[in-house]
């Protein structure tokens, strides 16, 4: 994959998404995809902050084709938590598992966390 545009469209492939999900999902139009994935329209930055943020890509790859092609976004996030809180192993796993849960679970835990 040597351009921007083979790595847009792998990532778009990747994720099962069609040229107008993929662009619905960055508030840009099919025809806007099927450009930059043909090499007729260079990518903005903002276009690449856009892709990376919205489906966990790894900017490096996006723009240079090196390293892995998702981050492991959350588990960074709970990581740097664990390091700044000092958790052990199974407190980073409650946290793991406390956002896995739906919404609605989520709050009554919360609420019952709250009480006592």
């Amino acid at each position: 994959m040597n351009d921007i545009g083979s790595r847009i469209k792998q990532i778009r492939e990747l994720l099962s998404l069609t040229q107008t999900e993929f662009g619905e999902k960055i508030g840009l139009s099919y025809t806007s995809i099927g450009m930059y994935e043909n090499q007729k329209r260079s990518v903005s930055e903002s276009v690449k902050k856009s892709i990376c943020r919205e489906f966990n890509v790894n900017y490096l790859f996006l723009d240079t084709g090196v390293g892995e092609i998702f981050t492991d976004l959350p588990e960074t996030v709970i990581d740097e938590l664990a390091e700044e809180f000092d958790l052990d192993e199974s407190e980073k796993e409650l946290v793991r598992d406390f956002v896995k849960l739906p919404k609605e679970q989520r709050q009554i835990l919360m609420n019952f966390l709250r009480r006592t």
